[in-house]
């Protein structure tokens, strides 16, 4: 808990909380000051200069009755209608208020800085919300828990870090995976029959460790609107377009950003610039890059040319030459040039089977691409599922909601 009496000059604390079910759920965005500082003007400016649809009013338990610290509660939604106005003034306003006294009744807020400090409360109600009971207690739940964590600091840099990639908001309907939980099975699909496509993608297990890619001759059959096709069948799969680039690389990432893919592959025998512009362009658009060193000599040196380095590097043995050995040397020593707390996952591709996947795993890799062994096999769910098996992966829940830790 925080020491108010060892604090900066101007108190600024920060709380959120999420808590209930549509249509009543209740979101609370809060800041705590005190009456010297930046929340105190804030708080005079939102009670002095107001909007329509959106009139801030005083916290107050009863009429006449305001808690301590006083609290102002300010609409998100557009208020529209009197209907829409008793649900801020009634269930909502009493629940905001009555979280703030009891706040001061535990001692989440210290009883004697009651009268120093000033609540600013920011208030979603649904427009479609209707049961007052459920209104006034999600609300209650939600403004008591963000004042409890505004007061506590939380969430620690650490645990926010911790749980970035962990879980997903309740209200997109759908995750967006990250690679944080290696070794994952990537599934490519080198197909060109648009029913084939689909047939396989049915037939894959639901994990969070299947990776899809839109292998190269699918992306010159069908374009690159085809991950929108992939995602209407698996919403939330981990998207990457093989676009192999190896010029306008900007350009081309650009495209699949846009394309809603969730990664994009580079050829590694772009130029030193191409492969930095697009390596810079998926960081700017939030999605990985991947640089594919097939036909690359040495795929350590041009790693080591470049200024920023990609988020995947794959050791990748052609089709057409799935006789020789696996390109699967030097995957540590690839590990290890990451820099700036990023992690470079190294993934293999190449004739990989379910016999091969421990040598490969054994090896460090982090991503296994596996074709034609479970797009072709007589039964592919049972395929994805023996190499699922091999990775000793449990499953994580990237739906959890987590009101608490």
């Amino acid at each position: 808990m925080l020491n108010l009496s060892e604090r900066c000059i101007f108190l600024f604390l920060v709380g959120e909380a999420l808590i209930g079910k549509e249509p009543e759920i209740a979101h609370i965005d809060l800041i705590i000051g005190d009456k010297q500082g930046p929340v105190a003007t804030a708080f005079a400016s939102g009670l002095t200069q107001l909007s329509a649809g959106h009139t801030p009013l005083l916290g107050v338990i009863r009429p006449n009755l305001p808690p301590k610290p006083s609290t102002l509660i300010v609409p998100k939604v557009t208020v529209k209608n009197m209907e829409q106005a008793a649900q801020i003034f009634g269930p909502a306003q009493m629940a905001v208020a009555k979280a703030v006294a009891d706040a001061v009744a535990e001692g989440v807020i210290p009883k004697d800085k009651a009268e120093e400090l000033l609540v600013i409360v920011s208030v979603f109600i649904h427009p479609q919300a209707r049961d007052y009971d459920a209104i006034y207690r999600y609300n209650y739940g939600a403004t008591k828990l963000a004042i409890e964590r505004a007061m506590a600091g939380f969430p620690d840099v650490d645990l926010m870090l911790y749980e970035k990639d962990r879980s997903t908001h309740p209200i997109m309907g759908f995750r967006v995976t990250r690679l944080w939980d290696p070794p994952y099975l990537q599934v490519a699909f080198d197909l060109v029959d648009v029913a084939e496509v689909r047939r396989v993608l049915a037939a894959l297990p639901e994990s969070d460790h299947i990776l899809i890619e839109v292998g190269t001759p699918l992306v010159k059959m069908l374009g690159i609107n085809v991950v929108k096709e992939i995602r209407a069948i698996r919403p939330g799969a981990f998207v990457i377009l093989d676009l192999k680039t190896l010029d306008t690389g900007n350009l081309e990432v650009r495209l699949a950003a846009d394309s809603t893919a969730d990664a994009v592959v580079i050829s590694g025998l772009a130029p030193k610039k191409t492969l930095e512009l697009s390596i810079r362009e998926a960081r700017k658009t939030g999605i990985y890059s991947i640089i594919d060193m097939l036909n690359v000599p040495d795929p350590l040196a041009v790693l080591k040319s470049l200024e920023v380095l990609p988020d995947v590097v794959e050791l990748h043995r052609a089709i057409d030459m799935e006789k020789s050995a696996h390109a699967w040397s030097n995957i540590g020593e690839i590990q290890a040039l990451a820099k700036d707390g990023r992690r470079l996952l190294v993934a293999v591709a190449g004739g990989i089977r379910v016999d091969t996947e421990a040598a490969a795993l054994a090896a460090g890799a982090n991503i296994l691409v596996v074709g034609r062994a479970i797009t072709r096999s007589k039964d592919i769910r049972d395929m994805a599922e023996q190499f699922l098996t091999g990775l000793q992966q449990t499953e994580i829940d990237q739906y959890r909601v987590m009101t608490d830790f």
